[in-house]
Order: C-alpha cells, then sequence, then structure tokens
C-alpha cells in the first residue's frame, strides 16, 4: 500500500467546554508552558496555580460562554471543517490530521495516531500567521519532543510563519470585499499582543525590537520578530486595499500589563471615539479562525467601550475560518513542501 504524506494542523487550543473546571484545565496547561509565560520555574509555577488561574478561571468561563454556539468552540469547529476541506481537496495521498496545542485533540493523541500510519513524510502546520515563540515555537517544540522518541522517524516539514503569502493576504482581501472602506473613519489592524521581553530575544545581536525599524521593514536582523511581521503584513493588506497611511493604525490587544507591544488597541478605540470616529473597521490577521479574541474581545467588548467613549459601530472583519481561498491558501503551501 502506498504511503502517504501525512499532514497535521494544529492551532492554538480551546476549553472542552466553558464550564470552569474545563476552563481551568485548559488555562493550567496553556499558561505552565515557559514559552507562554517565559518566567523562572519557581515564579512561573506560584503566579500560575496560586494566583492566575484560580482567580481567571470563573472570569474566564463566563467569557467562553459568551463565545460558545450550539456546535461548541469556534476555533474548533472550523479547525475541523478546515480539515475536511483541506483532505478533500489535497486528495488521496495526503493524510490530514488536526490537533491543538493545549488540550483536545491533543498533539500526543493524534501524533501517536500518524505514527502508526508510517507516513513518509509528514508536513506540520502552525496556524500562525506570524512567528512568535509563544504559539509557532511551542507548537514546533512540543512536535519535536514527541516525534523525538518514535523509533521511526519521517522526513518532517514544517510550515513556518506565512504572513507574507500572497494567498494567504488574498484570502483576507477577500473577506474585507463586503464592506466598503469609504463607510469607515478608520481601520485598525490588531493583533494578538506579546510581552516586549519576548521580541527582544529574538535579536542575536543583544539591541532590542526598538531599535531595528520593524515598523516599517523586514530584515535579516528582525525576520523573526513578530512586531515586524505584523507591520509586514499590514502593509501587505493596506496596499491591496488602497488605504494611506493615515487611515490605518497597526495596534495589539489581549494585553496583561504595560509592557506589551504597543499600540494597545483598546486605547486606540478610545482615542479614536474621542477624536469624532463614528464607525471602525477592525482586521485581526494574526488569527485564522475567529475565536475569543475576535468574536467577544474585539465583537463584544471593544464595542462596548467604543459606544461608551461616542462612537458607534466596531466591525469586525471576518476570520479565514474554512473559507475556500484559505483551504486553497494551505493546499498550495503544502503542496510546496511535499515538493520540496
Amino acid at each position: 500500500m502506498k504511503s502517504k504524506t501525512g499532514v497535521l494542523l494544529v492551532n492554538l487550543g480551546t476549553p472542552d467546554s466553558p464550564s470552569v473546571p474545563d476552563v481551568r484545565k485548559y488555562l493550567f496547561e496553556f499558561l505552565n508552558d515557559p514559552r507562554v509565560i517565559d518566567l523562572p520555574w519557581l515564579l512561573r509555577k506560584f503566579l500560575v496555580n496560586i494566583i492566575i488561574v484560580p482567580f481567571r478561571a470563573p472570569k474566564s468561563a463566563k467569557i467562553y460562554q459568551q463565545l460558545w454556539t450550539d456546535k461548541g468552540s469556534p476555533l474548533l469547529v472550523y479547525g475541523v471543517s478546515v480539515k475536511e476541506k483541506l483532505q478533500a481537496a489535497l486528495g488521496e495521498d495526503f493524510d490530514v490530521e488536526l490537533a491543538m496545542r493545549y488540550q483536545n485533540p491533543s498533539m500526543d493523541d493524534v501524533l501517536e495516531r500518524m505514527r502508526k500510519k508510517q507516513h513518509r513524510k509528514l508536513i506540520i502546520v502552525p496556524m500562525f500567521p506570524q512567528y512568535a515563540s509563544a504559539t509557532t515555537g511551542s507548537v514546533i517544540e512540543k512536535a519535536m519532543k514527541i516525534i523525538k522518541n518514535w523509533w521511526v522517524i519521517p522526513d518532517i516539514k514544517f510550515v513556518g510563519q506565512f504572513y507574507d503569502d500572497e494567498n494567504f493576504i488574498n484570502s483576507f482581501i477577500e473577506r474585507a470585499k463586503k464592506f466598503n472602506l469609504k463607510d469607515y473613519d478608520h481601520v485598525l489592524f490588531s493583533y494578538h499582543g506579546l510581552p516586549v521581553r519576548q521580541v527582544d530575544k529574538v535579536y542575536v545581536d543583544g539591541k532590542p525590537c526598538s531599535d531595528h525599524n520593524c515598523e516599517n521593514e523586514i530584515n535579516e536582523d528582525n525576520k523573526f520578530c513578530y512586531k515586524a511581521a505584523c507591520y509586514a503584513t499590514t502593509r501587505l493588506l493596506a496596499t491591496k486595499l488602497n488605504l494611506s497611511k493615515e487611515n490605518y493604525t497597526v495596534c495589539f490587544q489581549s494585553r496583561l500589563d504595560k509592557n506589551w507591544l504597543e499600540p494597545f488597541t483598546d486605547k486606540i478605540i478610545i482615542q479614536k471615539a474621542k477624536e469624532g470616529a463614528k464607525k471602525l473597521l477592525v482586521f485581526s490577521p494574526a488569527f485564522v479562525a475567529d475565536c475569543l479574541e475576535t468574536n467577544v474581545e474585539i465583537g463584544i467588548e471593544y464595542q462596548k467601550l467604543f459606544t461608551e467613549h461616542g462612537g458607534e459601530k466596531v466591525q469586525l472583519v471576518e476570520s479565514l475560518n474554512d473559507h475556500p481561498m484559505w483551504i486553497d491558501t494551505l493546499k498550495k503551501l503544502i503542496i510546496k513542501q511535499a515538493e520540496s
């Protein structure tokens, strides 16, 4: 029997349900990852297990209840749909699986199932357009930790960051076509935030991110800098949308403290409302599927914040989810790796 090429799609993860115990379990696994909270082991354990998770789990469960649908968590629902549609698009020479970095379907279980199929080649796709150690880096590390114990290790390829892939960019442009940009006072490109210290660690020259012109260019020094990739994604999208610099803002959401990437999305939302803006259009190009950060944080929390300060509408541009152009983008990325 012909050995197929295995394809593993990996997204961040989701609780099994919006209940407090399941959210607590998810947060415990997620926040104990040293690539997510990059503090010394003892300090991280104390902060996560004694302070953060016990107090945050009940609050987060209420937020997840706003996100949940009859089918479950959108991140998982869309993930399963993408897996099925990508399988159909790639055909019988490929075997497509889906896993989550945290919780279920777990990478341990899915990779064990793939090990037994003895694929001649394994292509792993972290579903994060811009590289960050806390996302793509964590997925790669986890995969290598599991696979290193296999007796037979196949040829392994990773699809790294794809923020500049033309098909990926065009997929978001397609999503934006339902909106008339002239109807909006300003456009925001809102990315998930990161601690500044994490982007600083990218640079081997010892200089901080702030010394590398990340807002304006991608070069050999900052090619793995999350901030630089976010700004590069925005420039590519803005060019296709014919947006001038004064008509859009790059910002970062979901911060935990003031030492995260700036400008902060919530602060920009308030600023634009006070300046008289009534309608904002928001892209969130760090996410390939709608989730807590898009549907709830932007769609509900930022909408409330905007109206409280005089604005009217925060319009979220739907993520790629299981759109046909996104399926085609993944297909092309995978075939490129398979043929290399």
